[in-house]
């Protein structure tokens, strides 16, 4: 083995003794090489003898131990190629031990406080000879390994060079030969193409046939034959050298003619699922093929799975809601019940007939039915955004969308399985678009109950002016149908708005009760027009206060029954106005009625109080007389209203007679006719008392007993006890006016000196307010101050 191969094997600080070992003859260096490898010694220094014989031994035990690990290890040829790998690591644990040793030499010179170069010059003399040789050769050898390396640089550098000038002459050969490699391009596509020459000029007939294939709906045969040409096309491009001949043109088109056939089969599905299911499952297993091949030659994907479900939801819209097919004005419920019946059978088909033909991923019965909802919302919402719809179009909208559509019919069908997920769909109508119907409906409803009312008011105010009296019933009370027809219309749309929705209802009933408020109103208007015209000679009616005392039976048939127009859930509030009406009305009527009665009684009131009065009855049996024959009409009217209207005579009538007692038209001259007006007014109470009892009126709702009070205070002996009378009746009436009423009635009186009536007044002044009576209405506070010629004495309550 060569010298130099241990020269990088072993350490430079063993290699001489190495080298110089007996054991190992022949491997053994001159003493000019061994000399040129060692380290001269420092200056000053020198190199004594062995101090120590253990550490010889030590060092022969070592160098014998590594040439025999050498030996062992490069025995065979093979290991030699590990010698780099050796070497590289010898190296590295020498520096270890010589930057250990190197250390260690400055740590041993700082613990001896040894900090001069002269004193670790010293120290490094003292060392031994072996450590300061080894010290020396590593230094020599990191030289060595420096040198090499720069010449090795040095080699690299000239090759590099060397590459470069010959990389530069290479790239203008490649240019004189790049004719040379077209040709050769050029001849392979040539001996490429007249390989495939033969299948080439059959390519014109293949399209041809496939496009025949696609007309006869052969749409598998079509396909295989289109994959046939595209794998050709594929070919030829691979082999020319991504070069696209014209002959393939025509295979886009033939292909999107394909895809074409194939939607159009599709969109067919619900009738081809019933005539020829086969060929709607070859379309579908045409566009799941090609959905799931790979593209080459840089083409996109036809994604045909995709176009097979929009042909399958455009196929199923065009069926039932192409823009022919929507409906016009009036006939939307037409429309509608024909959905009724075709989306269930549609839903049925597509489970049925449809589903069994496509992939279960396709989820037939899922799209058909939110195809299907989709459909008839965006139709609907189009139907709304065009003309205004009428009434009868808005309630029928509204209750299909709502309940049929929803119902057990269509699409709350215990018969559609859960596939059909109709839980997820959207609301038919939006909110917005249900309040919109609600009130096209309310507002196109009131418009017609307006015309309604408006018909039946004109009807009955034209059977006021017949020449015969009103029409009665089977009991003798006067009837009219009007008011019949009046809740019945109002009734009629409360009723059926509550098969659509409570908040529709509501709307209504809120609308009819403000035009049946109206509707009152407006009855009453004509009424004053009527009594106008009759008063006036403008427009006599012959049966004048029959028909006024019909209306008041209208007004009891509306008041018994307006409750049936306040359904279940409505506010409770809602007919006060209503009610309002309805009393503003009876007073009005009553009001008509007796101002008749006033005309005829005021002349017989203007000769009271008189002579001729006290002596004679004849002029009360006159009032009674008049006052009998007006009324003999009322058992025509109903309960309650006929007691109102008899309670309201009769307090008229007492309303005059203490008008007219007020006038002060007579003054009693002695006691004698004090006691003759006294016997006269308890005279008059009870014959007005008999006459109204007669009539029907409760003897308790009568006010005729005033007249008795009033006996009693004018036939009071003693006129100093006045004060305690006029108390009396001021605790009775307490709207009794001291300076009218109580000077009127001691001017009656006609012996009360000015002392006593001041003291009577006064009297009565200081006394407290009483409170009314319960159940007492006012009746001194409508008669007014004495005047020579009082016009009128009507009482402001129930029908004022």
């Amino acid at each position: 083995m060569p010298g130099q191969f241990w020269s990088v094997l072993i350490p430079p600080q063993l290699s001489s003794s190495y080298l110089s070992s007996p054991a190992h003859p022949g491997l053994a260096m001159d003493s000019t090489t061994k000399d040129g490898m060692q380290p001269a010694l420092l200056p000053g220094s020198s190199c004594p003898g062995p101090e120590w014989p253990e550490q010889e031994r030590a060092e022969r035990l070592a160098r014998g131990a590594a040439l025999k690990w050498a030996s062992g290890i490069f025995y065979r040829p093979e290991q030699l190629a590990r010698l780099g790998q050796y070497r590289s690591r010898e190296v590295q644990r020498t520096c270890f031990l010589e930057a250990r040793m190197k250390v260690g030499i400055r740590q041993w010179a700082g613990v001896l406080g040894v900090g001069s170069r002269a004193g670790r010059a010293s120290l490094v003399a003292s060392l031994p000879q072996s450590v300061v040789q080894s010290y020396l050769e590593g230094v020599k050898t990191g030289m060595w390994q420096l040198a090499q390396a720069l010449e090795a640089v040095r080699e690299a550098c000239g090759a590099l060079g060397q590459a470069h000038g010959l990389l530069q002459g290479m790239a203008k050969a490649v240019q004189t030969l790049e004719p040379l490699r077209e040709q050769v391009s050029q001849h392979m596509q040539l001996q490429a193409l007249s390989q495939l020459l033969p299948r080439l000029r059959a390519i014109p007939a293949a399209v041809a046939h496939t496009q025949t294939l696609i007309d006869a709906q052969q749409l598998l045969e079509a396909y295989v034959s289109l994959r046939e040409l595209e794998l050709l096309r594929g070919e030829t491009w691979a082999s020319l050298g991504d070069l696209e001949l014209p002959i393939f043109e025509g295979l886009g088109p033939l292909a999107e003619g394909l895809g074409q056939a194939v939607e159009a089969v599709v969109g067919a599905a619900g009738q081809l699922a019933r005539e020829d299911p086969a060929l709607l499952v070859a379309a579908v297993r045409v566009a799941e093929v090609e959905t799931g091949r790979t593209t080459a030659l840089e083409q996109a994907p036809r994604d045909w799975r995709q176009r097979c479900l929009r042909a399958l939801q455009e196929g199923l819209e065009r069926v039932h809601f192409q823009t022919p097919l929507l409906p016009g004005p009036g006939a939307l419920a037409g429309w509608l019940e024909a959905l009724r019946v075709a989306l269930p059978a549609e839903l049925a088909t597509a489970e049925a007939l449809i589903a069994p033909c496509c992939p279960p991923h396709y989820k037939v019965v899922q799209l058909w039915a939110h195809t299907l909802h989709s459909g008839l919302r965006r139709c609907l919402q189009q139907f709304l955004e065009g003309a205004e719809l009428g009434a009868a179009d808005a309630f029928t909208l509204l209750h299909w969308a709502l309940h049929v559509y929803l119902g057990p019919e269509m699409m709350g069908s215990l018969e559609l399985g859960p596939e059909a997920d109709v839980s997820q769909l959207e609301p038919l109508l939006t909110q917005e678009n249900i309040e919109q119907l609600e009130a096209t409906f309310v507002s196109k409803v009131q418009i017609s109950v307006v015309q309604w009312l408006q018909k039946a008011l004109d009807g009955e105010v034209a059977e006021w002016g017949r020449e015969q009296e009103p029409d009665t019933d089977l009991s003798g009370f006067y009837h009219s149908p009007m008011p019949a027809i009046v809740l019945q219309i109002l009734e009629e749309n409360i009723r059926v708005t509550s098969l659509v929705s409570e908040s529709l209802q509501r709307r209504v009933c809120a609308m009819a009760l403000s035009e049946l408020g109206a509707f009152l109103r407006s009855f009453s208007d004509a009424l004053i027009r009527f009594s106008r015209d009759h008063l006036r000679g403008e427009a006599l009616a012959p049966h004048y206060v029959p028909y006024l005392l019909a209306t008041l039976n209208h007004h009891s048939a509306l008041s018994s029954s307006v409750s049936v127009l306040q359904p279940d859930g409505v506010v409770s509030g809602a007919l006060a106005p209503v009610e309002a009406a309805l009393d503003e009305l009876q007073r009005r009527i009553c009001r008509l009625v007796l101002e008749v009665l006033l005309v005829e009684l005021q002349p017989l009131f203007m000769a009271l109080p008189s002579r001729q009065w006290l002596s004679s009855t004849e002029l009360l049996d006159n009032v009674c007389e008049r006052t009998a024959s007006f009324c003999r009409d009322f058992w025509r009217v109903r309960n309650p209203a006929v007691q109102l209207l008899l309670a309201e005579t009769e307090r008229t009538v007492v309303l005059q007679y203490l008008c007219a007692l007020m006038q002060g038209r007579l003054a009693c001259r002695s006691a004698e006719e004090r006691n003759q007006v006294a016997e006269r007014l308890q005279h008059d109470a009870a014959q007005l008392r008999d006459l109204f009892l007669d009539l029907g009126l409760e003897e308790s709702l009568q006010c005729a007993p005033v007249l008795l009070t009033l006996g009693k205070l004018l036939n009071l002996r003693d006129p100093t006890m006045l004060g305690l009378e006029v108390a009396g009746l001021r605790q009775q009436f307490p709207d009794v006016s001291s300076e009218d009423h109580v000077s009127a009635l001691l001017d009656l009186r006609g012996d009360v000196s000015r002392e006593q009536r001041l003291a009577a007044l006064s009297f009565l002044q200081a006394g407290p307010q009483p409170s009314p009576p319960a159940g007492r209405r006012a009746l001194f506070s409508l008669v007014p101050a004495p005047t020579p010629a009082p016009s009128s004495c009507l009482p402001s309550g129930p029908c004022a």
